[in-house]
C-alpha cells in the first residue's frame, strides 16, 4: 500500500436510516445529540444566508439543485397523473396511497441522477428522508414532522458535499420553495389531515420552518414592517417575492373568518416590531412544539450522517444573528457554525 493511500481517510459507508427515538425517555438524548445541534444549525445558518433575499433575484443554480428541482417536476407530474378519487369520506382522498405509492417507486432513482457519481451510495440513506417528506400514505395527512423531514433531506445533501454553502439561498429560494408549493398542492388536491394539529393555537396547519426562513428574508430590507403581513394589498404585492407572505396567502386561500380567529397566533406576531426578532422567536417557539415533541420525533430516522452521538459537554446551541448581512466571504461570527459543518469528511 502506498503513503498516498495510506493517508487517504477512510470511505464512509452510508446506511438505510431507522428511527431510534423509542419513548419520551429518549427525548433527553436527541436534545444533546450532534443531530439536534446541526439542525439548528443548518437552520440557523439558512436564516442568515436568506436575509434580504426575494425570489425573484438571480441565483446561481448547481446541477444537483438543478436535477432536484426536475424530480420534484417529476413529482407533481405524477399528483396530475394521479387524480382525486369519488368517494364517501370528504378528507383524506384514497388517491394519495397511489400517488404515495409511484413516488416510492422513483423516489430513489431520481435522487440517484441528482447525485455525483462519488456519492451514489449516499441514495439509500437519502431517500428515506425524501420519501418521509411528503405525509403519511396511511393516515393520509401531513405535518411538521413530515416537513422536517425535508429538511433532513437537505442537511444531508450538505453534509455529504453534494450541495455546498454557497448554495443556502439556492436551496431556499428554489429548491425548499418548490418543495413548499409541491406539498401545497398534495394537502389540496387529496385533502389531507392536519399532522397533530393544535387548530386555531397552532402557528398553521401543516408547515413551520417556511415562517422561519421567510421571516429572516425580511430582517434586512424589509419592504413591509410586521403588521403589514395581514393586510391584503402587502399579500397581493408581495406572496410571490417572500416566503413569509406566501404563507399567509395560502392561509387566506383555505380559510375563510377573521385571521385573528383562524390564525391567532400569527395574528399576534404581526404586534412584534422587528422582523429578526420575529424570525429568532420563531426558532425558539419551534423547538418548543415541534422539536421537543415525541409524537414527531418518535419518527425522525437516524443513519450514518444524523446521529444520536452526544455532543460535546458545552457545546452551545447555535442561534442566528440576524439584521445585518455579513460581508461576502465574512465569518457570521461563531453562533452559526463555520462550513465545514456541512461539508463531507470525517467528525460529523
Amino acid at each position: 500500500m502506498s503513503d498516498a493511500d495510506a493517508e487517504s481517510p477512510p470511505k464512509r459507508t452510508f446506511v438505510v436510516p431507522e428511527k431510534q427515538i423509542k419513548s419520551a425517555m429518549d427525548m433527553a438524548t436527541w436534545e444533546k445529540s450532534t443531530a439536534y445541534y446541526d439542525l439548528m444549525g443548518f437552520i440557523s445558518s439558512m436564516s442568515v444566508a436568506l436575509q434580504g433575499t426575494r425570489a425573484s433575484q438571480n441565483v446561481e443554480i448547481s446541477p444537483v439543485i438543478e436535477k432536484l428541482l426536475k424530480a420534484i417536476d417529476r413529482l407533481e407530474q405524477l399528483a396530475i397523473e394521479t387524480p382525486p378519487i369519488d368517494q364517501p369520506a370528504r378528507f383524506g382522498n384514497a388517491a394519495f396511497k397511489s400517488w404515495f405509492q409511484k413516488m416510492r417507486t422513483e423516489s430513489l432513482q431520481l435522487i440517484k441522477d441528482a447525485l455525483p457519481d462519488t456519492l451514489q451510495d449516499a441514495a439509500k440513506e437519502l431517500q428515506v428522508y425524501f420519501e418521509e417528506s411528503f405525509g403519511n400514505p396511511t393516515r393520509i395527512d401531513y405535518g411538521t414532522g413530515h416537513e422536517l423531514a425535508f429538511v433532513m433531506f437537505l442537511m444531508c445533501l450538505f453534509k455529504t458535499g453534494a450541495i455546498e454553502r454557497k448554495d443556502e439561498v439556492a436551496v431556499g429560494l428554489k429548491l425548499f420553495d418548490k418543495y413548499i408549493v409541491l406539498v401545497r398542492k398534495l394537502q389540496v388536491t387529496y385533502r389531507m389531515e392536519p399532522a397533530g394539529s393544535h387548530g386555531v393555537w397552532s402557528l398553521d396547519d401543516f408547515q413551520f420552518v417556511p415562517f422561519i426562513w421567510g421571516s429572516a428574508q425580511l430582517a434586512v430590507n424589509s419592504p413591509i414592517e410586521p403588521p403589514q403581513f395581514v393586510e391584503d394589498k402587502s399579500i397581493d404585492k408581495y406572496r410571490k417575492e417572500f416566503m413569509f407572505v406566501g404563507c399567509i396567502d395560502y392561509i387566506r386561500q383555505v380559510k375563510t373568518g377573521h385571521f385573528a380567529e383562524h390564525s391567532n397566533q400569527l395574528w399576534s406576531i404581526s404586534a412584534v416590531p422587528q422582523w429578526s426578532k420575529i424570525c429568532t422567536g420563531l426558532l425558539k417557539m419551534y423547538q418548543k412544539e415541534v422539536l421537543s415533541k415525541f409524537p414527531v420525533i418518535q419518527h425522525v430516522f437516524f443513519g450514518s450522517i444524523l446521529t444520536l452521538d452526544p455532543v460535546k459537554p458545552g457545546t452551545v446551541l447555535p442561534n442566528p444573528r440576524l439584521g445585518m448581512i455579513p460581508r461576502h466571504g465574512a465569518s457570521s461570527g461563531p453562533a452559526i457554525p463555520p462550513p465545514p459543518k456541512f461539508s463531507s469528511g470525517d467528525g460529523m
